[in-house]
């Protein structure tokens, strides 16, 4: 995220759970790692491309409150395994509505495009 620009403040939790539980984050939404973007409250669950972000923040969906990508997928920022890649969907949390999707990443090219039209 620093090498796209963000400026990160770790903050390690022994409790991670009542943190993904205040952002309501579902157990089938988590990931490893939960970052709350500083300026506008917006909640990133997992490995969620900087591109992404970026896009969202320029942009916010109505009633969004942030994006995940659950689990750890292989190929995905910061769990790159080689050439190995495994799609993966973006999600949106939304206030008071069921998560939706916000995109698909299919491919290592397509992930590291997102965004870059907004550049």
């Amino acid at each position: 995220m620093e090498a796209s620009g963000f400026t990160v403040e770790a903050v390690n939790s022994v409790n991670m759970g009542a943190i993904k539980q205040q952002y309501n984050i579902g157990a089938n939404l988590q990931s490893c790692h939960t970052a709350v973007h500083a300026s506008s409250g917006y909640v990133f669950e997992g490995h969620v491309p900087a591109g992404a972000v970026k896009q969202f923040l320029s942009k916010p969906p109505g009633n969004a409150i942030g994006l995940t990508v659950p689990g750890m997928p292989a190929g995905s920022p910061g769990m790159e395994m080689g050439s190995r890649f495994d799609p993966y969907l973006v999600i949106q949390l939304n206030e008071e509505q069921s998560p939706s999707l916000y995109m698909r990443v299919n491919s290592k090219s397509a992930q590291d495009a997102i965004g870059m039209d907004d550049q």
